[in-house]
């Protein structure tokens, strides 16, 4: 049914409770190919002019954003590699929520899961997330993996 799930991670144990599921759907749908993804947003600088920084030194630390976001990815995927689901990484530069949509639409992904923290109500109308926004506009399903531990019905 699955062929192609993406794999939002944003570096924190939170988004990472998602791994045993992914490895359990692909796993159960035959999937060809497992992106695990992380959009590194732009580099905003504030404060006087001793944080003005120039463009070489923007582009400097974003490669380096770039590194260890894929370093990091590497080593995730290869969990899902040892227990044979055929991982690979992505890693992109922009907003995050527009970034991962771009990259569905031009990728063949039919499927993303995504860990929430669970907020309702007011928390979410005030803290939202990744996960919600990406919920209202991804173009594929979306299966939400409520953590360990998060907030229940705020």
């Amino acid at each position: 049914m699955y062929q192609h799930i993406m794999v939002p991670l944003d570096g924190s144990e939170l988004a990472e409770c998602v791994l045993p599921h992914v490895e359990a759907v692909a796993a159960g749908c035959n999937v060809t190919t497992v992106t695990l993804i992380m959009v590194v947003p732009p580099l905003r600088m504030y404060g006087g002019a001793e944080t003005r920084i120039s463009p070489e030194e923007r582009k400097h630390l974003e490669e380096d954003s770039v590194k260890i976001a894929t370093a990091y990815l590497e080593e995730k995927a290869q969990l899902l590699k040892d227990k044979g689901v055929l991982a690979e990484v992505k890693v992109l530069l922009g907003n995050v929520v527009d970034q991962l949509v771009d990259y569905i639409d031009k990728n063949g992904v039919d499927l993303i899961v995504i860990a929430t923290h669970g907020r309702s109500g007011v928390s979410r109308l005030f803290l939202g997330s990744v996960a919600d926004r990406l919920l209202r506009h991804a173009p594929v399903p979306v299966l939400m993996v409520r953590a360990p531990g998060s907030v229940h019905g705020v």
